[in-house]
């Protein structure tokens, strides 16, 4: 009888346990875009850490391609890069202390080291140019997923 009692508390004991670790498991690993109007989700991607996605757009004010790379560290979502391929009005002029300015193969511009945490990214679909999501290596219309003018962002959960 006691052998039996004794058995019955390690086996709740390992039972509550593994509850705890697995209710204090609180890893985010999952983006989501979602819409910030309605919380409407539109899609969510499984990330690791060090997982890349970027969102390209035609600047409204410069007229020129824009590419934002954000970087999953730490649980966080961090912007890596801004790729742009000139100056002008709307974009960054000057490098400020800790980032970087240098040209890629195609000539393009891109400014690191920001070392900025969002808990979210928010953007707002383009009405006249799209807004392109890469992520693993996939690319998807920001238009044909949440539509123009759609006001989104991307959080981990």
């Amino acid at each position: 009888m006691l052998k039996r009692f004794i058995t019955a508390v390690i086996a709740f004991a390992v039972t509550a346990v593994a509850f705890f670790l697995v209710s204090c498991n609180n890893s985010k690993d999952t983006l989501i875009i979602y819409d910030t109007e309605t919380y409407a989700t539109y899609k969510t991607f499984s990330v690791s850490e060090g997982t890349e996605f970027s969102v390209e757009f035609i600047h409204s004010v410069n007229q020129s391609p824009v590419i934002d790379v954000f970087k999953i560290e730490n649980e966080n979502i961090v912007a890596d890069r801004t790729i742009y391929s000139s100056f002008g009005a709307g974009v960054q002029t000057e490098i400020e202390d800790g980032q970087t300015l240098e040209y890629d193969d195609d000539g393009n511009m891109v400014v690191s080291g920001f070392d900025i945490i969002f808990p979210e990214v928010k953007y707002i679909v383009g009405t006249v140019s799209d807004h392109i999501l890469c992520i693993e290596g996939e690319c998807i219309s920001l238009t044909e997923l949440c539509g123009k003018n759609a006001h989104i962002a991307f959080k981990l959960r």
